[in-house]
């Protein structure tokens, strides 16, 4: 094992204490607790993604894989039957090791509303930061998703980072046709507040 194949598992372990805040990081909300992805929960993760009606679905095959290959760097919200009730995947960008790329965040409808996708965005950031020495946060998001904008927006006053947008994929490359552009985000940098 590789030692950033080693760091990867230390991370994969570290998770910080359910509802335990400081400084700006938002709380998970009563009931919810953060943790790990695990391989058995790739089909409810898939559920809620195409459930949120706004994220482009990928493969049921492609979520088994991101929890398995990429829980290190992802978080799901577990209600008390211990399913999931939201989610976060992410990844580190090859190029940039300091960068964490926020893939898809989507939260099931019954949760909506009490600021879960924040609390899971701010649990995740506050793990990579901590043990994976990331300091900028990047995504994309179409012109018309307007729940997302608002999100990534809040996550940068709320850390007090700067926000970079530009079209990082114009609709036009995108071979189905009549997809939006999208708009990269670049946050950063970011630190770590949260007490483990």
């Amino acid at each position: 094992m590789t030692a950033a194949q080693a760091h990867l598992v230390r991370a994969h372990s570290h998770l910080g204490r359910p509802g335990r805040t400081e400084g700006s990081f938002r709380e998970m909300p009563e009931g919810l607790e953060l943790d790990t992805p695990h391989v058995e929960d790739g089909a409810a993760i898939w559920r809620i993604a195409r459930d949120s009606r706004v994220l482009d679905l990928n493969s049921s095959y492609s979520y088994l894989l991101w929890c398995r290959d990429f829980a290190a760097t992802s978080v799901v919200a577990r209600g008390a039957d211990g399913e999931p009730v939201g989610f976060v995947t992410g990844y580190i960008r090859p190029d940039r090791p300091e960068t964490l790329v926020v893939w898809q965040v989507a939260v099931d409808h019954a949760q909506r509303g009490r600021g879960l996708a924040g609390a899971l965005l701010d649990g995740l950031t506050a793990r990579v930061v901590d043990t994976l020495g990331v300091s900028r946060v990047e995504t994309t998001i179409t012109p018309g998703n307007v729940a997302s904008k608002r999100l990534f927006t809040s996550y940068a006053e709320r850390h007090g980072a700067s926000l970079e947008r530009e079209v990082l994929f114009d609709g036009g490359l995108f071979p189905d046709g009549g997809h939006e552009p999208e708009v990269l985000y670049r946050i950063g940098p970011v630190a770590s507040t949260a007490v483990f």
